[in-house]
């Protein structure tokens, strides 16, 4: 494919060539342009001319948001854009498309608008703040603001956000700053399903959320998430305006956030919240058959193993039917009586009505059992016992929800694992490129795969050193072996470390190995806040950052402060993980390699998100380090190790620290110069 800008001027008169647009965009935000982003731009182009679909893989440092933005905003037609991380969409709405928009406006001879959509419940609820909170001991609504002490944290947060309510102008909860806790922030927000509505709310025409939906149906771009499009893909009632092109960012993440959405709990709490909210609402013997299926239900799961449940369990589906049937019945009389005598009954209604439909469903979905469905049973030490049912596949939902009637363009750093596309269109419900309907089914979707690859030089960057020497990671997080190998690379780097743990268990046994063997400064994921903590792993040259997994796809820490990321084991999903299990299962049914399919793949993903962190910028330089040697030994090695960067491969211990101490040795002189 031709990626060099046209020698020739936009003809007069004539649409402004797709180059052209691109080189305005990339100057306006600042960047440099890219080989790899002018062919991801135009790929994009035509995806969206010929409404097929288009997966691109683009390195860190392509500049792949205005690959997509510019094409998209060049078409002229509705677009959503999907990101997985807040921020991804703050830079897009913040930074990007303010910019782009501007810089496109004379060439497109429009202005094209943008807007955020995000769920109803990260919005400021005017009702609540105003009115109240209903809650389960009262008959009428609570006012948090009476109720908790101002010298509190709590209360002292909802006296901030009473002041925060006259000056946003969106109401987003991301516009808070700081922030506050989930606590706090559920006082002043609702639901979809505890919404009033906005013809029945007093304040249904100042509602942010309305507001948020209003500009959003005339924008041509909307930024949201991929929850909000997982939503609106499953309940069938439409959240997000019409479009033509759908561009799924962060892509590698969807499958399991839709996952995440498809997935119904049913909890004692749960259930208990929804009694005492229904029971003041409805008459005796709808109240009194709620509770005594709630009551049914909780001596069940104090005695439930954790673990998956191929079968219901006899005793369980009995409470499952009762409770259902309980349900439906409070259900129906939510809708026939009215209590004249409780204050704003309306939005106590409203928030019990929410909390027994939730409770119904699940049941309802549990009782009728399908072979689509993973059921399991959680413990939680603080919490208690907890039923979980997720879908076995997504990618059937995928197919029928998001590659009709549009252009579908999905980008992440990773996509390709094992050197093809696949396996991620596999998960999406996309058949191998090139596969043709049989006759009499529905057509395949057409869709097109291209890596863009990455302006770094990975070769020359970075170094892939896998510890062959060391023992096989078993059950135990304490390797003795393991952890002498972490504190001599920490050693040689001179601190500058990244450690990504499997497990929150072996984070935290490193960390107190490390702190009672080294000198530098080891902090720990969960100490402090996530967004603390990479501040000051990136403002101390000396500090080692250690965590699990929201550090393997989280971190963005260019320059010397992070010169070496050690993986302690390949992130392989537990052995007990019941989906993950299921889905294993389900893949060797059908004569397929179950463990490559799906054990194989989450770690390829989660590996290459990993050694992603370590080369962020064109000077970067440094060593990713897997302590598990089954990533040089085992047969499927090959597979994991294709799918990272294509760093320079070495099981040399001796040549690694060598390497690490005179990239440590360089960065110093150079902190030194700069000083």
């Amino acid at each position: 494919m031709d990626t060099t800008a046209p020698d020739s001027p936009t003809p007069a008169g004539g649409p402004p060539a797709l180059t052209d647009l691109l080189h305005a965009a990339v100057t306006a935000v600042g960047g440099v342009e890219r080989e790899g982003q002018v062919t991801m731009a135009k790929a994009v182009e035509a995806a969206v001319d010929d409404r097929s679909h288009l997966l691109v893989q683009a390195g860190t440092g392509t500049g792949k948001s205005l690959g997509y933005l510019v094409p998209a905003l060049a078409h002229g037609e509705p677009v959503v854009v999907a990101t997985a991380t807040l921020a991804l969409q703050r830079q897009l709405v913040e930074r990007d498309l303010p910019r782009t928009v501007q810089a496109l406006k004379p060439l497109l001879r429009r202005e094209p608008q943008f807007a955020m959509l995000k769920g109803r419940s990260n919005y400021l609820c005017l009702h609540r703040l105003h009115e109240g909170v209903p809650q389960d001991e009262e008959d009428g609504l609570f006012d948090p603001f009476e109720a908790a002490a101002p010298t509190s944290k709590l209360g002292q947060d909802l006296l901030r956000m009473r002041d925060w309510a006259d000056e946003t102008e969106t109401g987003d909860r991301d516009g808070l700053t700081p922030g506050v806790s989930d606590r706090a922030w559920s006082q002043v927000s609702v639901t979809s399903r505890e919404c009033l509505g906005a013809t029945k709310c007093a304040y249904g025409a100042e509602c942010f959320a309305e507001a948020a939906r209003e500009r959003a149906k005339l924008a041509e771009v909307v930024v949201t998430n991929h929850a909000l499009l997982a939503i609106d893909a499953i309940e069938g009632a439409p959240v997000l305006p019409g479009h033509e092109v759908l561009i799924i960012d962060e892509a590698h993440e969807l499958v399991s956030r839709v996952t995440g959405v498809a997935t119904g709990e049913l909890t004692p709490i749960g259930v208990n919240r929804a009694v005492k909210r229904a029971a003041k609402l409805v008459n005796e013997k709808a109240a009194d058959a709620l509770l005594s299926a709630g009551e049914g239900f909780e001596r069940v799961m104090e005695l439930a193993l954790p673990g998956r449940l191929e079968e219901i369990p006899e005793d369980l589906g009995y409470v499952l039917a009762a409770l259902r049937d309980a349900c439906r019945l409070v259900i129906t009389a939510l809708g026939e009586t009215r209590d004249k005598s409780v204050q704003d009954e309306d939005a106590v209604r409203k928030q019990a009505l929410a909390s027994v439909e939730h409770v119904h469903e699940v049941a309802e979905r549990l009782v009728q059992g399908s072979e689509y469905d993973v059921v399991w049973c959680e413990r939680h030490d603080r919490f208690g016992a907890s039923l979980r049912v997720a879908p076995l596949s997504v990618s059937g939902l995928l197919r029928e929800k998001l590659f009709t009637d549009r252009s579908v363009v999905l980008t992440s750093a990773t996509l390709k694992l094992g050197g093809d596309f696949n396996g991620v269109a596999a998960s999406l419900g996309l058949a191998p490129e090139g596969t043709k309907a049989a006759e009499g089914e529905d057509p395949v979707p057409r869709w097109k795969g291209i890596d863009v690859g990455s302006p770094f030089d990975y070769r020359k960057q970075g170094i892939l050193y896998v510890a062959r020497h060391l023992s096989q990671p078993g059950r135990d997080a304490g390797r003795e072996d393991m952890l002498d190998e972490l504190a001599e690379l920490i050693e040689a780097a001179g601190g500058r470390t990244l450690g990504l743990f499997s497990s929150m268990r072996g984070a935290q046994a490193a960390a107190e190995a490390m702190r009672g063997r080294l000198d530098h400064p080891v902090l720990l994921q969960g100490e402090e806040t996530l967004g603390e903590l990479i501040r000051a792993f990136s403002e101390d040259a000396r500090t080692c950052l250690f965590g699990t997994l929201s550090l393997w796809q989280g971190v963005d820490v260019p320059g010397p402060n992070c010169q070496l990321v050690v993986m302690d084991r390949i992130p392989f999903p537990r052995p007990d993980d019941p989906l993950m299990s299921a889905r294993q299962k389900a893949v060797e049914e059908r004569g397929g390699n179950g463990f490559m399919a799906v054990a194989a793949t989450h770690a390829a993903l989660l590996m290459a998100q990993g050694a992603g962190r370590l080369v962020r910028a064109s000077g970067d330089r440094g060593v990713v380090a897997v302590l598990d040697p089954r990533l040089d030994k085992a047969r499927y090695g090959g597979f994991l190790r294709s799918s990272m960067p294509d760093f320079w491969y070495t099981t040399d211990r001796n040549q690694v620290r060598r390497s690490l101490a005179a990239i440590d040795a360089k960065a110093k002189q150079e902190a030194g110069e700069q000083a």
